[in-house]
């Protein structure tokens, strides 16, 4: 860890010297393959363009095959992008050394001269994004069982990060494009670039602003101020799009139906939340199941993150071992206006909110942090591709 900090602080030294920091870095973090350029050349064919799963901000995302005949989905990030060089050291520094049963496999790197790749497991279906929220662009039917599955993987894939590693991780980027599917429909945890650790005595870390709108739990959207319970509201925005099967923002509906957190809490309210769960299950879904997981999701979202549960608790309520307390849902915090203000920076790295914060009842209210900046991954690399074309 301090050989790692060390990088980021010399700002000053020259691309030579930062490269021969950077692969020393790399070559001393355990547990870690660290392949040749020629290797992963040769596995893409020489990045061909047909190999070519993916492609964001930071890069592109190949499928390859290791010379041990492994099938392999190869990021490579832009040698020129600075903070495509930070996020390179966090994803390797975080997934490096651990390893759970809903997290994206890290096979080894690559840092040699200007390269900066990344090796991770090949999965077959595609991002949540791609298949279930895409629009009717994939042929994968999501049965109930199997939402149930991907809500609960996710979860426990989350409450290994936040309780049972150490130092504890904050994920920071959950969202639908995130969420990698297996084969056999099971949800990885990917892109661990803007992850951050915690100390198990620390309540929170001050940082800049990351993530995607829509997503952001308003504490942190707003002060920067991000604790576990960030990533409970993304999780909790999360599941009520797998249950729905919509995205949370959808401009083309309504203005009323345009965000998914005010609709459930809206249907919450009514008692008529069995309305929302997606047409496409043709209603074969267990009811109270599906009433339950949304009012996890609403726990999930509530604006006070003393109020959310933590992800081990959820854990315990999407498997029916604890009750849900209805008692303790109160009104999610909503940030549409804030997703508003950045929906017209959408190709940028970052966005200003004007001197806003959140009130309590999830309202916007004037005050001085106009200064604040909020940087949304809207032009990130998000590690959603991975797989077969041919699909």
């Amino acid at each position: 860890m301090t050989c790692f900090s060390f990088f980021f602080r010399k700002k000053a030294a020259s691309s030579v010297t930062r490269t021969v920091e950077l692969d020393e870095v790399v070559s001393g973090i355990l547990n870690v393959t660290v392949y040749t350029y020629k290797e992963l050349r040769i596995a893409t064919e020489n990045f061909r363009e047909e190999n070519k799963i993916g492609q964001g901000g930071f890069g592109s995302v190949y499928k390859g095959t290791l010379k041990n005949g492994t099938l392999a989905a190869i990021k490579v990030l832009s040698a020129e992008s600075r903070q495509g060089s930070r996020e390179f050291l966090t994803e390797i520094e975080v997934i490096a050394n651990i390893e759970h049963d809903n997290l994206v496999k890290l096979y080894g790197c690559c840092a040699e001269g200007n390269h900066r790749i990344l090796v991770y497991g090949y999965l077959e279906n595609n991002s949540l994004a791609q298949t279930l929220l895409g629009g009717g662009h994939s042929s994968i039917q999501f049965s109930w069982s199997a939402r149930c599955k991907i809500c609960i993987g996710v979860a426990r894939g989350l409450a290994f990060l936040h309780e049972e590693v150490q130092p504890h991780i904050i994920h920071r980027d959950i969202k639908a494009s995130n969420i990698l599917l297996d084969k056999d429909l099971s949800p990885k945890i990917s892109d661990f670039g803007l992850a951050k650790f915690i100390a198990p005595n620390l309540t929170h870390v001050s940082t800049r602003v990351a993530g995607t709108a829509g997503y952001l739990a308003p504490e942190y959207a707003i002060r920067g101020q991000v604790t576990r319970k960030a990533d409970v509201y993304s999780f909790g925005v999360l599941i009520l799009e797998i249950i729905c099967g919509r995205c949370n923002t959808n401009r083309r509906l309504p203005l009323k139906e345009q965000y998914l957190l005010p609709v459930v809490w809206e249907h919450h309210e009514r008692e008529q939340l069995v309305e929302l769960v997606d047409t496409a299950l043709n209603g074969i879904f267990n009811v109270e199941e599906a009433c339950r997981f949304l009012k996890i999701g609403l726990l999930c979202t509530q604006d006070m993150p003393k109020l959310r549960p933590s992800m081990s608790t959820v854990v315990e309520m999407l498997t029916g071992e604890r009750d849900v307390n209805e008692e303790k849902i109160s009104k999610p915090g909503l940030l549409s206006e804030f997703m508003d203000q950045t929906e017209g920076h959408r190709d940028k790295a970052t966005a200003r909110p004007s001197s806003d914060t959140v009130s309590a009842s999830g309202r916007f209210i004037n005050t001085s942090s106009s200064s604040e900046n909020i940087t949304t991954s809207f032009a990130t690399m998000t590690f959603n591709s991975i797989y077969d074309r041919s699909n």
